[in-house]
């Protein structure tokens, strides 16, 4: 039994090593970029570029660590949003929105990088984001879609596209220590129209969309989308 408590206790200390070192870099990558070094990141966490190898086997396998912990983050936080529904969620997700700073920083650098491992990074981003609106439209907070995946994208591409500009614009020359009330600026300046929008809608009538859809050829069946609308 004693030597079983000592391999469990093992995996726990090789765990936290880990998720030490993925933490380590996922604030390093946004800081500095994804040139940065192994070394550069294993003095953050305190360990040797060796254990970085150890644990991840590459930089890429590391990189590939900081996306999933990421996506997870943005999930879950996502998740409790859309299917709480509540005013009281959202201000307790904003008093907090300093801790989530890092992960920002993060996704804005792969996608001011680009490549494959961003588009890859993106299109994850995307199948969750699906999944967590579509557990809101099972939960009622959320209105169904007549294409739900063509939805989902282009609130993807609209998220990060305008936080991708806004920091493009406001915080290009801010230090790294500067970032997270960056963050917080960014936030409260666009959580109202936000809101707004998404609550109230933009247009006072559907009469374009009807004829839209009456202009497009095949299309896709309105199903709840028109009743939740109407």
């Amino acid at each position: 039994m004693a030597s079983e408590d000592v391999r469990f206790d093992d995996r726990v200390g090789e765990f936290a090593t880990a998720s030490r070192i993925r933490d380590a870099a996922i604030a390093r990558f946004g800081r500095d970029g994804f040139r940065v070094g192994l070394r550069a990141i294993a003095a953050d966490a305190g360990v040797t570029a060796g254990l970085v190898v150890h644990h991840f086997g590459s930089k890429a396998g590391l990189r590939s660590a900081c996306d999933e912990h990421v996506l997870a983050i943005m999930r879950e936080e996502k998740a409790k949003a859309l299917t709480d529904g509540t005013g009281a969620m959202l201000l307790a997700q904003m008093a907090e929105v300093e801790q989530f700073a890092p992960v920002v920083q993060y996704l804005l650098r792969s996608m001011q990088a680009g490549g494959e491992l961003a588009l890859r990074l993106v299109e994850h981003m995307i199948t969750d984001a699906e999944a967590y609106l579509s557990a809101g439209e099972a939960s009622g907070v959320i209105r169904p879609s007549r294409d739900r995946a063509a939805r989902t994208r282009y609130l993807a591409y609209q998220a990060t596209g305008s936080m991708l500009l806004w920091f493009t614009l406001h915080g290009a020359d801010a230090e790294p220590e500067d970032f997270p009330a960056l963050f917080r600026r960014y936030i409260e300046e666009l959580a109202l129209p936000a809101l707004e929008m998404f609550t109230q809608g933009l247009l006072v009538d559907r009469s374009m969309l009807d004829e839209y859809l009456m202009y497009v050829p095949d299309p896709p069946p309105a199903g709840d989308a028109d009743n939740a609308a109407r």
